[in-house]
């Protein structure tokens, strides 16, 4: 399951599909071939995304994770 406080190397690794869902919104989770360390939640902050935002995120990729099981 994802949460705001799974870490950005552990959401690419388990959920591959992650990467592009976030870079459509606008958090990249690759840099030069190399996860971007911290959070989820630290990466949304980053890009100033609402806790409102970031919660529609989890909720769509825990969906979509869902589907791909």
């Amino acid at each position: 399951m994802i949460t705001k406080d799974i870490q950005i190397e552990d959401l690419v690794t388990q959920y591959p599909f992650s990467v592009r869902y976030l870079s459509e919104h606008g958090i990249r989770c690759i840099a030069c071939g190399e996860p971007i360390w911290g959070s989820l939640e630290e990466a949304a902050k980053e890009k100033d995304f609402s806790d409102d935002q970031l919660d529609v995120f989890i909720s769509e990729m825990n969906a979509m994770a869902l589907k791909k099981t």
